[in-house]
């Protein structure tokens, strides 16, 4: 037993590494549910030693496993999860889309572009799954009144629920993940991305009114019954709507004032989902968080936790600055691109929380100030890049699975064929805006 312990101690890169390949590879092949792999590899790490059991006695251990998981990232999508839910069983967000559905007049051009403007707002500031889930009815709804296929409008919704989840701290969790590492604010991706992401949903959505211009026709009468769509029982709770939609408000100017009141997103989340809570059945609203999402990135934070610990991390940042001979350039365009097509392959999330400690390391390696463009570039590159396939995001599985089982079917090919023109294209934009605004003289 102690040659045992000896030879993973002596070996502890390695084996951490092995490990986090192996939870990789049986993520990407979806047999197994990727929390129950997070976990078991998580329990795996502990158990070899490659992080500490117990927080030790007189001094914390710099090692102890907790030590290394993100509770900023876990307070915050739990947080975000009830405030989200809570909003959403009083049809605040349906009554939303139905509002601006009518105002394009029933145009199927103009209805994809409003869906499209739509999911990537929403998107910004709510998750991912929860915005298409809450716009697919309404996308079902309004195809078979028009009598037309409502694939572009789903495959529309796909492209715009990741683009516009670049765009803040909350859209996306790799953003979450590189918030807390770097330690920006909710105004920082404002500031940073915002711009680019607005560019890239231009051409997007100008790129698919193309494409789809002649495909989305419909007649007259049919136009007029979306104009005059009845919106007023939407709202189920108008107390709750109220309640909620308040609350929703206060948390997003939480966010944005931190600069100011200097209270960390995670506590000014918390207060709003207690506060919703006070007036709801814990119990019923626990239930529909999705703790497989939040034990998933525990289990990783300390699969991740293994590596950091080896010194593995460091190894990995000190090969790609010598790759690079330092290239600040070289450096940003390599996280970008590689982030982007791995992103497409493998699950975001995993790839971020590996990726933000080695960029972490560069930063006190470099500094500051030769690191903050990396941290964008993994956010750009992390985010887009889920577009790529119908695997690359959780959102895009929910949307081709619901749109199969209603009879129109969305092929990994049939989608490959938009993902990987819009993703090269997004990822284009991105390395100009970076050079331009980061890297150029």
């Amino acid at each position: 037993m102690e040659f045992f312990m000896s030879f993973i101690e002596n070996n502890a890169m390695i084996v951490s590494g092995v490990i986090l390949l192996i939870a990789y590879i049986f993520i990407a092949i979806e047999r197994i549910p990727k929390v129950t792999i997070a976990l078991v590899g998580a329990a795996v790490t502990i158990l070899l030693g490659l992080v500490a059991q117990s927080r030790g006695a007189s001094e914390i251990n710099p090692h102890y496993f907790a030590n290394f998981i993100d509770f900023n990232v876990i307070f915050l999508l739990v947080s975000m999860m009830i405030i989200v839910h809570i909003a959403a069983q009083s049809g605040m967000f349906n009554f939303m889309a139905n509002e601006l559905l009518k105002h394009t007049g029933g145009r199927p051009m103009r209805i994809l572009v409003a869906l499209g403007i739509f999911t990537a707002i929403v998107s910004a500031f709510l998750d991912n799954v929860t915005t298409v889930i809450l716009i697919m009815p309404v996308t079902f709804a309004i195809a078979k009144q028009l009598d037309i296929d409502p694939v572009p409008y789903l495959i529309t919704e796909i492209l715009c629920s990741n683009i516009g989840g670049t765009a803040t701290l909350i859209g996306d969790p790799p953003n979450i993940i590189i918030g807390s590492k770097a330690g920006f604010s909710f105004m920082d991706f404002i500031y940073e991305l915002t711009p680019v992401v607005i560019v890239i949903m231009i051409v997007t959505i100008a790129i698919l009114v193309m494409i789809n211009r002649k495909r989305l026709t419909t007649t007259d009468d049919k136009m007029e019954a979306i104009a005059k769509l009845d919106n007023s029982h939407t709202i189920i709770d108008k107390k709750l709507a109220t309640r909620s939609g308040v609350t929703l408000l206060l948390v997003i100017l939480g966010f944005v004032t931190h600069d100011i009141t200097h209270i960390e997103t995670y506590l000014i989340a918390m207060l709003g989902a207690s506060f919703l809570l006070l007036f709801e059945k814990p119990k019923e609203i626990f239930e529909s968080v999705e703790w497989n999402t939040i034990f998933f990135f525990i289990g990783l934070f300390i699969i991740i936790g293994g590596l950091e610990a080896s010194g593995a991390i460091k190894v990995m940042a000190d090969w790609l600055l010598n790759v690079t001979n330092g290239s600040e350039s070289a450096t940003a365009m390599i996280i970008l691109w590689g982030s982007g097509i791995l992103s497409g392959i493998i699950d975001n999330i995993p790839y971020t929380a590996t990726m933000a400690p080695l960029i972490y390391h560069i930063q006190q390696v470099e500094g500051v100030a030769y690191a903050h463009p990396l941290w964008w570039c993994l956010s750009l590159g992390a985010c887009l890049g889920g577009n790529m396939t119908i695997i690359g995001a959780a959102a895009n599985v929910i949307v081709s699975e619901t749109s199969n089982a209603k009879g129109y079917k969305i092929s990994f090919i049939r989608y490959l064929k938009y993902g990987v023109a819009f993703t090269f294209i997004a990822l284009v934009l991105s390395s100009c805006y970076i050079y331009i605004r980061f890297l150029k003289g």
